[in-house]
């Protein structure tokens, strides 16, 4: 990639994987639904059922070939968050609550302010995190163990 394609990437996302968002432009404009993939790469986004198109796809070992309907990557600029209050697509702002946490709130004309909840499919792990120590792991006696003390300097190597 390029210093000029990586320029045009979007460093910023406000649109993420479960967020519920509705078509602003292209064919399927004015149809809401859930986004399926975020495609950071290439600054597109793919909608469940959504924006679909033939494929047609060879015969090869282990799969049959023919026509296919699948989903087409949408630009991430043609489509919008849907507001949870109103319905109506929104843009996405960022607020800092009281206790320091971040949220997601809509923001524009005729948007109600009001938070964005973060998709529950982000809070699903795709691996679980393992609960027994492995044989590659570190003892917990180990890493707690103090090696190094900056009042007596215990722990510097002489050099």
């Amino acid at each position: 990639m390029g210093w000029k394609s990586y320029q045009k990437l979007i460093h910023q996302w406000r649109i993420l994987r479960g967020d519920n968002v509705m078509i602003i432009r292209g064919k399927d404009r004015g149809e809401t639904g859930v986004v399926k993939r975020v495609v950071r790469s290439q600054n597109r986004v793919i909608v469940e059922g959504k924006n679909l198109v033939k494929k047609h796809i060879k015969q090869g070992q282990g799969h049959e070939g023919g026509i296919f309907t699948v989903e087409a990557p949408l630009h991430v600029s043609n489509v919008q968050v849907v507001d949870p209050v109103t319905g109506k697509p929104t843009k996405v702002g960022i607020r800092y609550l009281e206790d320091g946490s971040k949220v997601r709130v809509s923001r524009g004309i005729g948007a109600s302010g009001s938070i964005i909840p973060r998709p529950e499919i982000l809070k699903i792990r795709t691996t679980p995190r393992p609960t027994v120590a492995g044989p590659k792991d570190t003892p917990m006696e180990v890493v707690m163990e103090r090696t190094y003390d900056s009042k007596t300097g215990k722990g510097m190597p002489d050099l």
